[in-house]
């Protein structure tokens, strides 16, 4: 396996797990979300919920408000083999709701127009990117940085929940569009 694919968050690994596209796969029950009947370890998240769950979002909505952000200062970039990753504690992921096995075929799996159709205006998104960077520290060019869906919304993760958003640069050997090729992946494998 490619190195950078190893260097992955593991959240990402595991909304591929969340459902499948094949007809077997979206021909199940009406489950509820994926990622809420996994084990939970005992402790809560510095959010919260439930210690190594994946949070549920509020899913798509028709107008999105500016969310509120982690204090700033309050989130850490950890990193491996020198890439930045996430701070798991401001940033653990978070699915939607509105992403079900019963569903797929209309959700994530319908050909085109499914994130695009979810995703909140740069209206919103760039006022909690700039609250975000200061979450993070941030102190890098903007225009070098993305606020970045941990969980993308192609694997079911939730659109504006600031558990599942956070600022990602875009520069250094395994980035913001390394990631994007990654989610494309996973999604073709889905």
């Amino acid at each position: 396996m490619h190195a950078s694919y190893r260097a992955a968050s593991s959240v990402l690994f595991a909304a591929v797990f969340l459902a499948g596209c094949s007809p077997a796969a979206t021909g199940g029950s009406a489950a509820s979300p994926a990622g809420t009947s996994a084990t939970k370890p005992s402790g809560t998240d510095a959010r919260g919920g439930p210690q190594g769950a994946i949070a549920v979002g509020a899913g798509p909505q028709t107008t999105y408000t500016v969310q509120k952000q982690p204090p700033a200062g309050s989130c850490h970039f950890r990193y491996e083999k020198g890439e930045p990753l996430e701070d798991p504690a401001c940033t653990p992921g978070a699915i939607s709701p509105a992403v079900t096995q019963a569903n797929l075929k209309s959700t994530i799996c319908r050909k085109g127009g499914y994130t695009s159709g979810i995703r909140p205006s740069t209206s919103v998104t760039g006022k909690e990117k700039a609250l975000n960077a200061a979450s993070y520290g941030y102190k890098g060019p903007m225009g070098d940085a993305e606020y970045d869906h941990l969980i993308s919304l192609q694997l079911g993760g939730d659109p504006n929940d600031p558990r599942n958003l956070w600022v990602e640069d875009r520069r250094g050997s395994f980035n913001a569009q390394d990631k994007d090729r990654l989610e494309d992946y996973l999604h073709q494998a889905i």
